[in-house]
Order: structure tokens, then sequence, then C-alpha cells
């Protein structure tokens, strides 16, 4: 099988994981998770880059270029997942496996979170599972690919 490439994105806030509300988050930073994915996709033999912006304008011209760099993506919309309809237009705008991830459980937070307008774009959702949220999201796109 052909080695695959994946980008990971990340939206508003998340470059403050580690920082922002631990019990929530964790302790480890964006960075620390991104080089967790990192090694866990090259065992599965997956190439993956990484980007995070707190704009939604940027977020859409990044999942654009999933359209013709790579072979699917993994999204952490952060907030933007309750009431981006410009994301969700971007996913369907491409015709490659989006994954959404959450490192928290939005089903137990508060109420405006329980709503994800992206995930019907989307072909799954893993969510509760902090960091491991992100690596099972590469093994559900490596079956995909």
């Amino acid at each position: 099988m052909t080695e695959k490439k994946i980008l990971i994105i990340n939206g508003p806030n998340l470059d403050m994981t580690g920082r922002r509300e631990p019990e929530i988050y964790g302790s480890e930073t964006l960075d620390d998770i991104n080089a967790a994915i990192r090694t866990y996709a090259k065992a599965l033999k997956i190439n993956c880059d990484f980007f995070q912006s707190n704009s939604e304008g940027a977020l859409v011209s990044k999942i654009h270029e999933v359209l013709t760099d790579y072979d699917g993506c993994i999204l952490n919309a952060g907030a933007y997942t309750h009431y981006s309809y410009a994301l969700y237009d971007a996913i369907r705008s491409v015709n490659k496996p989006f994954v959404e991830v959450h490192i928290s459980n939005p089903q137990k937070r508060e109420e405006f979170r329980r709503k994800s307008v992206i995930a019907p774009a989307c072909v799954g959702t893993i969510a509760g599972f902090g960091k491991n949220s992100y690596l099972l999201a590469v093994s559900a796109l490596r079956e995909l690919l």
C-alpha cells in the first residue's frame, strides 16, 4: 500500500492546550499532541502535516488544500464546530474523508457544545478520549484510505 498523506487541523484556542482548562483538555501542549500523532501515523505509514489557526477564514482556506494535497483530514474545529457553516461548506466542497475530533466529550459539557454543525459533512466523530481522540482518528482514516 502506498504511503498516504493526511492533514490535522486545529481551530481556535487549541494553541492554548496544556494551559487552558487542564482539567478538561489535559496538561499536554498541542506540540506534544502533534508529536504523538506524527509518531503513531508514521508507524501506520501515514505522513501528516499540522495546521492551527484561530481564524475561521484561514481554516476554510486550509480545508480547501485537502482537495489537491492530502488523502484525508482530521479536524478539531474547536468552538467553530457549533456554528460555522463556512467550515461545513468547505468540508463538503472537498471530496476527501474528514474525521471530526474533540479532546473532551462535548455531550458532557455545556448545552451549546452538544450540537455540531460540521458533523454531517464528516465521515465520523471521535470525542472524549483526550489526545487519543486524534490517534483513533488516524486509525479510522487509515482504514478509509
